[in-house]
């Protein structure tokens, strides 16, 4: 009988600890205003936070009232006209420094960023070019055997992955940009100008002279490893 009784009890206590701290922790919304109070104002006074002095956005979260996000805008220069914006860090894909108005979506089969940045014409109309990285493909050409095998460039395989790059093969072309690396907006993108932003004071180090401006990615490193060139 002692025992139901100590359920009975912790029970009724932890009942009393929950309905305690739902009585603390529930906000009141004003209708009137909009504005968020508590129940408990001595817990306010205790040292509690506030939901406004969480976050970037500082306003409660049970009304609408002032989240109207900071005025923003993108270069609108004409491409080819525009000053480069300086790379993150070594080899980091370069932001779009021009207007994008009529470039985007960008598609397999219609790529508008390649009318200038193909390394051909790039340097005529004053373009970034498309590093060699770019015009290499490192996929193997991949099938089923009849037999259901996967096949790697038409040779059954039991094993996908391989520590010694063994499936790796490297084909590099001079005017195609490779499949993998058609959707250019995945990695490159405009860059927002304006609006109450924090302030970045990250300074990068770069390894090579003109890292901030150029891609170091030639074919000595980007094959550093690799003897599988076809």
């Amino acid at each position: 009988m002692r025992r139901v009784e100590k359920i009975f009890l912790s029970l009724l206590v932890v009942g009393f600890v929950f309905v305690g701290c739902g009585e603390k922790e529930q906000p009141v919304v004003n209708q009137q205003d909009g504005t968020v109070e508590t129940e408990n104002v001595e817990q306010n006074k205790a040292g509690t936070v506030s939901e406004e002095s969480l976050g970037l956005r500082k306003t409660d979260l049970y009304s609408e009232a002032d989240t109207t996000g900071d005025a923003t805008k993108y270069n609108k220069d004409a491409a080819g006209t525009s000053k480069t914006i300086d790379r993150a860090f070594q080899d980091a894909p370069p932001m779009i420094p021009h207007d994008v108005e009529g470039l985007l979506p960008i598609k397999i089969g219609n790529n508008a960023c390649l009318g200038c940045h193909m390394p051909d014409v790039a340097k005529a109309v004053n373009a970034t070019p498309v590093p060699v990285s770019h015009l290499t493909n490192f996929r193997p050409k991949t099938g089923l055997a009849k037999d259901g095998r996967i096949t790697k460039n038409g040779k059954a395989v039991t094993n996908t992955s391989s520590e010694n790059l063994k499936y790796v093969t490297a084909k590099k072309s001079k005017t195609k940009l490779t499949g993998a690396r058609f959707n250019c907006s995945q990695c490159h993108a405009p860059q927002s100008q304006g609006g109450n932003v924090p302030t970045n004071n990250f300074k990068a180090e770069f390894q090579s002279e003109d890292g901030s401006s150029k891609s170091s990615l030639s074919n000595e490193k980007l094959m550093e490893g690799i003897d599988t060139l076809k």
